[in-house]
């Protein structure tokens, strides 16, 4: 339709210049002369001007049309990537709260870091779909339905409407002279004339004024759709670039963490294989607190020491009646240790034996770890 419509409008204007040469040619001398056409240089360069400009704001709004119909996909995905975000982090974050493993939390650890990082990773994806729909979506949708553009486009069509008006007056001015000149002194074909000059020079006044409101309008709303939509897009670029500044930051200090966590389960000693160890009895509570002597390796032999307090780093599950499970953060009365590594002990009215290396000495404790151990 808009290619006919281009094509119509050539034709016109090739017509209007024939016509023009035409008369300049044969009716120079004639009544009225050729200033009645209405193909002036000026007014050929404004109807140009206004024809690029409706192509030039047409395209523009179809551009801005695209976007926010590019922008509200991307929406509606991210919401959906956001809802499935979301619910990893429940599922990651309910395993780290429930803490099912015997043999130590650095998963448990590991996975409540994730899910802390996911929520604050899925919160700032929320607010750039929210930036995205206030700050380019609905400005460049609110144009491309506005109010300027229409009435802009309204003028054009109104000016164009009366450019033709004019042409098909023109055309009729020129049979009129000629019937003139066929019929010279003729007062009724004169004054027939004289009207359609009057006519065509209305038109052509009012068509001069309605193209110069026009092509003003059109001027500004190409303007302002320039402007507008390279600042959109500006907004549209930052956000992005802020939320990825973001998430790349929440990422690395997630890496940092689970990095630690890795690091930790690299170092941790290796449990010791326990070879028919049989715990003696434990001493009893008075012997205890008697401070009787246990033995204690020293250059393959073993000495007579008192008891001593360890504090328990790393949690150890026992695998049989002869061993103590023991936790992180837990207090132990260590009566004896074995040239294998092993240590035998007294924790919350429970003895057996555990791995030493899972255990640092404390010399001083508060009385109340002392007394959380029996």
């Amino acid at each position: 339709m808009e290619a006919i419509r281009k094509q119509a409008t050539k034709l016109r204007e090739q017509v209007a210049r024939q016509q023009q040469a035409v008369l300049r040619q044969f009716g120079g001398g004639g009544y009225g002369g050729s200033d009645t056409v209405i193909t002036d240089e000026e007014e050929l360069h404004r109807h140009q001007k206004l024809e690029k400009l409706y192509i030039s704001t047409r395209s523009a709004k179809h551009f801005q049309r695209d976007i926010v119909r590019g922008v509200e996909g991307y929406i509606v995905t991210g919401s959906k990537q956001v809802e499935i975000g979301t619910k990893l982090c429940d599922d990651s974050r309910k395993f780290g709260s429930e803490n099912t493993c015997t043999s130590g939390n650095t998963l448990t650890r590991a996975s409540l870091s994730f899910a802390s990082a996911r929520a604050q990773m899925e919160k700032e994806r929320g607010n750039l779909l929210k930036a995205l729909g206030t700050q380019v979506a609905e400005p460049l949708r609110a144009m491309v339905m506005g109010a300027p553009l229409e009435d802009a486009r309204h003028l054009a069509q109104r000016y164009d409407r009366m450019r033709q008006e004019a042409e098909a007056q023109t055309i009729e001015v020129s049979k009129r002279q000629a019937k003139v000149r066929e019929n010279p002194g003729n007062p009724e074909l004169v004054l027939k004339l004289e009207s359609a000059d009057a006519k065509i020079e209305d038109l052509k006044s009012n068509m001069t004024k309605l193209g110069k409101e026009a092509a003003s309008a059109m001027a500004a709303v190409e303007d302002q759709q320039q402007n507008q939509t390279l600042q959109r897009l500006i907004t549209l670029v930052e956000a992005e670039r802020n939320y990825h500044q973001r998430i790349l930051e929440i990422i690395e200090r997630l890496e940092g963490e689970m990095r630690f966590e890795q690091q930790r389960i690299e170092e941790a000693p290796q449990t010791p294989q326990v070879e028919n160890i049989v715990s003696p009895p434990p001493p009893s509570y008075e012997e205890a607190n008697a401070g009787v002597n246990a033995s204690q390796m020293h250059d393959g032999t073993s000495d007579a020491m008192g008891y001593f307090l360890g504090e328990v780093m790393f949690s150890y599950q026992a695998d049989s009646d002869f061993e103590l499970s023991i936790s992180v953060g837990d207090y132990v009365v260590i009566r004896e240790v074995t040239s294998s590594g092993w240590a035998e002990g007294e924790c919350k009215g429970k003895a057996g034996w555990f791995p030493y290396d899972y255990i640092e000495r404390r010399d001083r404790v508060l009385a109340t770890k002392v007394i959380e151990v029996f």
